[in-house]
């Protein structure tokens, strides 16, 4: 049959579509942009009007349009979100169950690398829901700013159920979803969801400034989220040949690309081209990512295989964290007693840059949080062990840099305080010395 005659056949209202799921079934939706907002609202809609019950929903990464539906605080007798990275979405629903005696988040540790195996292989998904770019002639679709763990279980789970957004950018590499593939279609045009980008703080240039010096022509980028990856982006537009593997594309990654210093020609995967597993970022941003050739979209268990990443030299990868003990553990995810977001890929590049031939691996972090009132290298670790001092390189504050490879656990310490803010030094000092390993 003709793709367009069969896209007739599948098009569908969004209440028709989600009519199926029932109760007691699991559901998984897309991450971060490519969450398909009318889908989750008619979701939302069937629980409230049919009456379900126990729909376990699973996902990475909500926003605002999940928020306003099918995450609903008031549906979550009905819903049991299994979420694998929260976000303040989630962090609001865990305050507000703590002061209603109710239940919250079902958040399940996963690296982001294994996230495509637990919702395809260990979790019996009966329905996944996206957001796709539009059907190309030849019956193409493409999943846009997100492929991760999205174009493994649309094609695992027993359903699957698009929404079409013209916003969406049509991405090149491993990311076409054929029309023959799909159960129901949905149509459904709407903005982008976009991100808004603090400010550079002079704590953010500092550190920006020592992780850009830490970084040679040639080298293949990995950047996380945020103000001061942007700000590391920014001091890199006068180097020359380098390349791009990372796990998100952001707008700071791309302006570097339109700099003329990312060539990707030294990289040994996918040469030439910029590769990324999901991507967020403003309307510019998805306008220079559609039709985009040199960017390459892949599945997060490609991406995000440290064994994948270490095939490319000289792979320097940059990640924030919120603590540092004195031996060199960070912890990237746990904050005040509760849960703050998830480990997602960060160890993923950890390792994948420390088996990079001349690679990097480089954690980053202001010395103090709460207004400067508490230190983040600490001497022992508040919450959960996203990377192991085993693994942990080269760590990064307003203070200076420190290369932990090869140091002894005193060594590590010693070298540690001597990034700390100044008035926590002798504190931390007197920790180090009551320590008998150290």
């Amino acid at each position: 049959m003709d793709p367009a005659a069969i896209y007739r056949s599948k098009l569908t209202t969004p209440e028709a579509a989600v009519v199926e799921i029932r109760s007691g079934e699991n559901v998984a939706m897309a991450m971060a942009i490519a969450q398909p907002p009318a889908l989750l609202t008619a979701l939302a809609e069937r629980v409230e009007s049919a009456g379900l019950e126990r729909l376990n929903l699973w996902y990475f990464h909500s926003m605002e349009h999940a928020a306003r539906t099918i995450l609903r605080y008031d549906l979550l007798d009905r819903v049991r979100p299994h979420c694998m990275f929260l976000t303040r979405i989630e962090r609001d629903i865990i305050r507000r169950a703590a002061q209603d005696g109710g239940e919250g988040i079902e958040f399940v540790p996963v690296a982001f690398s294994e996230s495509s195996k637990l919702l395809s292989e260990d979790v019996a998904v009966d329905t996944f829901v996206t957001a796709v770019s539009p059907m190309d002639r030849h019956g193409w679709f493409t999943f846009g700013t997100g492929n991760d763990y999205a174009s493994t279980v649309a094609r695992s789970a027993r359903r699957l159920v698009v929404e079409v957004n013209p916003n969406m950018p049509r991405v090149f590499g491993d990311s076409l979803l054929h029309i023959s593939e799909i159960d129901a279609i949905v149509e459904y045009e709407a903005p982008l969801a976009e991100l808004a980008f603090p400010e550079s703080t002079p704590e953010d240039e500092t550190i920006a400034r020592t992780v850009a010096g830490l970084i040679e022509d040639g080298s293949c980028l990995q950047m996380g989220i945020g103000s001061l990856p942007n700000a590391v982006c920014a001091m890199l537009h006068d180097h020359k040949d380098l390349g791009i593997h990372t796990e998100l594309l952001t707008p700071g990654l791309a302006d570097l690309i339109r700099s003329g210093a990312v060539t990707n020609r030294c990289k040994t995967t996918y040469p030439g081209r910029s590769v990324f597993t999901f991507a967020m970022g403003d309307r510019a941003f998805y306008d220079f990512l559609d039709d985009n050739p040199a960017i390459h979209s892949a599945p997060v268990q490609v991406v995000n295989d440290p064994r994948h990443i270490a095939k490319n030299d000289h792979v320097i990868s940059v990640n924030a964290t919120l603590q540092v003990d004195l031996g060199g553990a960070c912890n990237s995810e746990h904050l005040l007693g509760r849960q703050y977001s998830g480990s997602g890929g960060q160890l993923d590049f950890v390792r994948g840059a420390a088996a990079s031939r001349l690679g990097k691996s480089i954690i980053v972090c202001h010395s103090t949080a709460k207004d400067g009132t508490v230190s983040r290298i600490v001497p022992r670790l508040g919450g959960p062990v996203t990377v192991p001092r085993n693994d942990t390189q080269i760590v990064v504050t307003e203070y200076g840099m420190v290369d932990l490879k090869g140091k002894s656990l005193a060594e590590r310490g010693k070298a540690l305080i001597g990034i700390a803010h100044p008035r926590f030094r002798a504190a931390l000092y007197e920790a180090l010395a009551g320590d008998a390993v150290a």
